[in-house]
């Protein structure tokens, strides 16, 4: 295996812990994880958790502090975030009516989490 294909491993078992950190983060706050990694037009998004107020759209973003994990987050991304949210509100029984935010979720190099809510300023 080469040095780049053990890196990219690397990274992606990383996220993936990041992402199984922050799903019971919010399981312990009264959210079921309703998918994960879900793929629409727009691209991914990691994690919908849902509550009886209704659904929130999560991207995580693990780095060495929290400041860079946050800084990893740009306005594109997040366009294409909200473009996949809308498509997945078409099967919602209130579609794009349905009550939604859109969250960050931090993860820095010792697991800690730290959630940013409505980050994207779009709920």
């Amino acid at each position: 295996m080469s040095a780049r294909a053990v890196r990219s491993s690397v990274s992606y078992q990383a996220g993936q812990s990041a992402e199984m950190r922050v799903a019971t983060d919010y399981e312990r706050r009264g959210f079921s994880i309703a998918h994960r990694r879900w793929r629409g037009a727009g691209g991914e998004i990691d994690l919908i958790a849902r509550n009886a107020d209704g659904l929130v759209f999560i991207e995580v973003k693990k780095s060495s502090s929290f400041d860079a994990a946050a800084a990893r987050i740009n306005r594109r991304q997040m366009n294409r975030i909200c473009a996949s949210a809308a498509q997945f509100l078409e099967h919602e029984p209130d579609g794009q009516l349905t009550n939604v935010r859109f969250d960050a979720a931090l993860v820095d190099a010792s697991g800690a989490v730290q959630i940013i809510e409505n980050a994207f300023g779009e709920a």
